[in-house]
């Protein structure tokens, strides 16, 4: 049936609409098309990675069960190498250091620990590596590892973290002999660990055996 002379002014106007801007419509649907395929080719390959990591991470889990520290270890730096953007390499690199420190090799333990205050997945991660980097550093004792722990605590806390990052300061205090800022720092950390009700009790308690240590009052 012929078209009448409205149905073809507009079937004109379409025409020429679409000579005007097929090339850039054509363009805007590629370039979707091409996010979408990268979009889903980046699920697929993070998913991917997630499950290697995860095996790997179970061989470390199977070495430590065998007291093997060498394999543990190796596991630890191949998921930090192969799968650094996985939760299971932050998990990994704080049990090595863990590791590590308990066999008597501290400079590995921190460079563990470095790694994962660096290259954590995760905020919870990466306060738990600077709070164990900084409490390892204290316990090295050298002037040049108190101004690293130091350059860390100055950091902004990690949210949630506010209570234990004022703990380590506290640490820090007391490891150069300043009672008095220690005091300071531990009974500011327990005002804020007392408004945090999800922390355990036993984090609670060490905190206490600190104050009392230099004369504190928990508040």
């Amino acid at each position: 049936m012929p078209l009448d002379l409205e149905e073809q002014e507009q079937l004109d106007q379409l025409k020429a609409f679409w000579q005007k801007y097929r090339n850039l419509i054509t363009g805007v649907l590629t370039a979707a098309l091409f996010a979408y395929a990268a979009y889903s080719g980046y699920q697929w390959w993070r998913n991917s990675q997630a499950a290697q990591a995860s095996q790997l991470y179970d061989t470390m889990i199977v070495a430590i069960s065998k007291s093997d520290k060498d394999q543990s270890l190796r596991a630890a730096d191949d998921l930090q190498k192969q799968f650094g953007r996985t939760p299971y390499a932050s998990m990994a690199s704080l049990v090595a250091a863990k590791i590590a420190s308990d066999a008597g090799d501290a400079p590995k333990a921190i460079e563990y620990l470095r790694w994962t205050a660096k290259n954590a997945s995760n905020a919870g991660y990466e306060a738990l590596g600077k709070l164990r980097l900084v409490s390892q550093l204290i316990e090295q004792g050298a002037e040049k590892d108190f101004a690293e722990a130091d350059a860390i605590l100055k950091d902004k806390p990690i949210n949630g973290f506010e209570a234990l990052w004022l703990e380590r300061r506290g640490d820090w205090y007391l490891a150069q002999k300043n009672t008095a800022q220690a005091k300071v720092s531990y009974q500011d950390a327990w005002k804020k660990l007392d408004q945090a009700k999800e922390f355990p009790e036993e984090a609670r308690r060490l905190l206490k055996v600190k104050l009392d240590a230099v004369g504190g009052v928990a508040q």
